[in-house]
């Protein structure tokens, strides 16, 4: 029987060390997926005192609409929270460590952590922040034990692993899986996780890049979409037959990388994502 959620024991560890570091840390770097903001937050925040500063990195902005980027910047904005959209690929940290840097307190280094759920980017932003050869500098006495830091000028960052919430709704767990942070083949077929990804698509009408990349149109069942798409991209067993989990499987990774265009999968003030599956 599938799983409803991925959950893996080490998620748990890394929430019980981050608990124990909390009221330490002076400074949060939340990284999110800029497609879905919302449903990408970290379940970790309320584990850190309530008036330590978030900064939220929005990765992946190239992957998301510009236009709907800005919306959720202004968003955020609102909520007193600093926001930057960034392609963590192409660096561009000059600001995000200036901002860092004034923010030191002047008799020691700035203490921060780095959270968010598995694959929105914080290893990339780490290597940017330190250096692509980043190294651990061991836990700081009087603090915790079994966390490793690492330094940059002016701040150390402790790295946090990618954790999701095993309480959420499981279909949360689907839709996070579509954009690569949550292990979907752990807990579902690619050919279900397809289909339900194709008719989230048509429901959001998110279609058009679907039939740019593979000229496919949004008619029929979902299974009968999957079945155009398989043969579109020649994805056939023998005897012609479409071999739909091998179909479903590349549908997702394209929409997980960007192949189907720049999709914001929701804006500021949307319902849960979830309710549409």
């Amino acid at each position: 029987m599938a799983r409803t959620v991925w959950y893996p024991g080490h998620m748990a560890k890394g929430k019980r060390q981050l608990e124990a570091l909390a009221n330490n840390i002076d400074l949060i770097i939340e990284v999110r997926d800029a497609r879905a903001p919302n449903l990408s937050s970290s379940p970790l925040l309320n584990i850190f005192k309530s008036k330590i500063q978030i900064i939220v990195v929005l990765s992946k902005a190239d992957l998301a609409e510009e236009a709907v980027t800005r919306q959720w910047c202004e968003y955020f904005k609102s909520q007193n929270l600093l926001a930057w959209p960034l392609d963590l690929r192409k660096g561009n940290m000059g600001k995000i460590k200036k901002t860092l840097f004034d923010k030191k307190p002047a008799f020691r280094d700035l203490r921060m952590a780095i959270v968010g759920i598995p694959n929105v980017g914080k290893s990339i932003l780490i290597n940017q922040l330190v250096g692509r050869k980043a190294a651990a500098v061991g836990g700081i006495p009087g603090i915790t034990k079994g966390v490793s830091w690492f330094k940059g000028q002016g701040f150390l960052l402790v790295d946090s692993p990618g954790i999701l919430d095993p309480h959420s709704d499981a279909r949360a767990h689907r839709l996070l899986s579509w954009i690569g942070s949550s292990k979907g083949q752990v807990i579902g077929s690619w050919e279900e996780h397809a289909k339900e990804c194709m008719s989230f698509m048509i429901k959001k009408d998110l279609w058009i890049g679907v039939e740019t990349a593979w000229d496919v149109k949004p008619e029929g069942t979902t299974s009968d979409i999957l079945e155009n798409v398989g043969r579109r991209l020649g994805k056939l067993l023998p005897g012609g037959i479409v071999d739909r989990e091998s179909s479903g499987k590349t549908f997702i990774e394209a929409f997980s990388t960007g192949k189907l265009g720049r999709l914001s999968l929701e804006k500021p003030g949307d319902s849960p994502l979830w309710e549409l599956l």
